[in-house]
């Protein structure tokens, strides 16, 4: 079984990207969780900051602990019903960044594997016949010497999705402590998966609205 050690990182302790009467959105670290879990060492979260300054923010949807980006939240319970149905509906629109270990010989294509959680390790995910229908279309931005870049859309947003389809690509994610190797995890100081953009539709202008945080990679 995989340890969970939870050392938040405190720098920044929380930006804030853009903020309205309805929403607000931030830059998650990687090393924060996005809400708190069962243990009292997992109360320091990203929603848990955001209400210290806005305690009527609601959490929307999560990032994994180790994955950046962006996170929007609500501020009423309006905004937050208009913006659930839109994820639930999958009319958000999201883009990832991730680098993996190894060339990527395929320019573009799509993983289309299902996925559910491994009932002998949680909380590790697997593909399973049983499991979620789950799709990932990606592209190669680059090849790098031991390593791509690659841009990921995922159609469905099930646990640990892109990490565990980068892996049945062949192509684990640098830093992936849960499912790397040796190699794959001291390629990198941290998970390199980032939540580059995210597509909304404003739940009280209607406006389409596209929040970017550029991928440290």
């Amino acid at each position: 079984m995989h340890i969970f050690t939870y050392q938040p990182p405190s720098i920044p302790w929380l930006d804030i990207r853009y903020k309205d009467r309805d929403i607000i959105v931030i830059n998650k670290p990687s090393g924060l969780l996005s809400n708190p879990g069962r243990s009292p060492d997992t109360h320091d979260t990203a929603i848990t900051r955001l209400q210290r300054c806005y305690p009527e923010a609601i959490l929307i949807h999560r990032l994994d602990c180790d994955t950046s980006g962006i996170l929007i939240f609500a501020r009423t319970k309006k905004a937050e019903s208009h913006l659930k149905i839109q994820f639930q509906n999958r009319q958000a629109k999201k883009i990832y960044i991730a680098e993996v270990m190894g060339h990527v010989s395929e320019q573009q294509g799509k993983v289309n594997f299902a996925i559910g959680p491994n009932p002998d390790s949680p909380p590790f995910q697997i593909l399973t016949d049983s499991g979620k229908a789950a799709l990932t279309y990606f592209q190669v931005l680059e090849h790098r010497v031991q390593s791509t870049l690659m841009e990921l859309k995922p159609h469905t947003g099930r646990t640990h999705q892109l990490r565990v389809h980068m892996l049945a690509l062949g192509h684990a994610i640098l830093g992936d402590e849960f499912y790397g190797d040796t190699e794959t995890i001291n390629a990198s100081k941290r998970l390199n998966l980032h939540a580059q953009s995210l597509t909304i539709t404003h739940p009280y202008s209607q406006v389409e609205m596209t929040f970017f945080s550029q991928h440290p990679f």
